[in-house]
């Protein structure tokens, strides 16, 4: 008989633990605790960025110091006293327009002299030549002597060499008399003028004034000995496309690459490179600072998204994409080339949405709404918004 209860009270409580509820850590509960516990979880506000198929510029950034074409220092050629100055400092001169003048009065002399040398001599000339024709006749004649018509001749020919060498003469002196009238030997802003008239000026002495080439100008930057191969390429195709940003925010300016220099420098392994720009505005200044942008390769039909969406994690590099039933997929990416905000990968197809903001509270299935458009809708999520369902958006 105590048998029997016994065995009848074991299944009536057999019975009872059958309707009880589930207690939180049994095996139901660990079950729930997989992925059915990420697609139960409440959505997670997200914004995304569509994955776009594009070519990609791959560039490569230095700080470059604006360097003009040409800086040519004026100086006069002969000691002299400053006449005039015929420009004024920061105005812009063209190839041969007159900068100064000097005193001339010596060479003016000697230019005269010259001259009256050279007139002196082609009187004389003249008169031997006529010497030469009358000796020429009496030997026709049996009057002279063949001696005497070659005595003639020489008096020309040296009254010849005499006439050119005053011509020589002439020339020296009127190349003496070009420098004083100085010139800019090139187009360009006149710098500070450091003479006044009635100066003593030589070429020893201080600079006159500088000349400087503004439009084209060039911009000289260092860039590491590993990217030598790719400018080298970029030269024989005509030169790559240089940008050079401008401080405090006044804009860009596009140039080609035109320079890379013959030696690495030892010492900071870089290797020297300078880009011309068209200058119209002068908005480059000589010895400013700009930022520039190197274009050494461009990526052709590349899958872009932003750096900020790769997430690293034990397996590499993941992204987030919303899925057409609006949960998140994580999905296995390659970094090809990363520049500035951006990055090349492969992994994610163009048109993916991928996920930006609000990834580190992203799991495997864990549904989202997408803050900045419209999201892929399948299944209850379609038919919810066919019923006028409005899917409440984050802040």
């Amino acid at each position: 008989m105590a048998l029997c209860a016994g065995l009848l009270a074991g299944c009536g409580g057999g019975a009872s633990n059958s309707d009880a509820p589930a207690v939180a850590g049994g095996s139901p509960a660990s079950a729930a605790s997989g992925p059915s516990a990420s697609a139960s979880a409440p959505p997670v506000s997200v914004s995304t960025v569509v994955a776009a198929k594009r070519d990609f510029p791959v560039g490569v950034r230095a700080t470059g110091t604006v360097a003009p074409l040409s800086s040519v220092d004026i100086k006069p050629q002969v000691a002299s006293v400053l006449n005039k100055v015929h420009v004024r400092e920061g105005q812009f001169v063209r190839a041969g327009e007159l900068l100064f003048t000097l005193d001339a009065r010596s060479d003016e002399a000697n230019l005269g002299k010259a001259q009256a040398q050279l007139a002196k001599d082609q009187a004389t000339l003249a008169d031997a030549k006529r010497q030469l024709e009358r000796s020429r006749d009496l030997l026709a004649r049996n009057f002279i002597s063949q001696g005497a018509v070659d005595t003639a001749q020489s008096n020309v020919d040296a009254q010849q060499a005499a006439v050119q060498s005053d011509q020589a003469s002439i020339d020296a002196v009127r190349v003496s008399l070009s420098y004083s009238r100085i010139v800019a030997p090139s187009p360009g802003r006149v710098g500070t003028i450091a003479v006044y008239p009635g100066s003593s000026v030589s070429p020893a002495g201080t600079a006159l004034v500088t000349i400087t080439q503004l439009d084209p100008i060039a911009v000289a930057f260092n860039l590491p000995q590993r990217y030598v191969a790719d400018m080298l390429r970029l030269l024989g195709a005509g030169g790559g496309q240089v940008t050079a940003s401008l401080p405090e925010g006044r804009g860009q300016r596009e140039g080609k690459l035109q320079f890379v220099d013959s030696q690495v420098d030892a010492t900071s392994g870089t290797v020297r490179v300078k880009a011309g720009f068209e200058n119209k505005d002068q908005a480059l200044w000589p010895g400013a600072y700009v930022d520039v942008q190197l274009i050494v390769q461009k990526i052709a039909d590349a899958i872009v998204v932003p750096q900020a969406a790769i997430v690293q994690d034990a397996r590499g590099s993941v992204v987030f994409i919303v899925g057409p039933d609006n949960r998140a997929l994580m999905r296995p990416v390659t970094v090809v080339q990363a520049v500035g905000l951006e990055a090349v990968v492969s992994g994610v197809k163009p048109g993916e949405r991928v996920v930006l903001d609000g990834r580190q509270n992203l799991r495997p299935g864990t549904p989202v709404v997408v803050r900045d458009g419209a999201p892929a809708r399948s299944g209850r999520a379609a038919s919810g918004a066919a019923s006028g369902a409005r899917v409440s958006t984050a802040p």
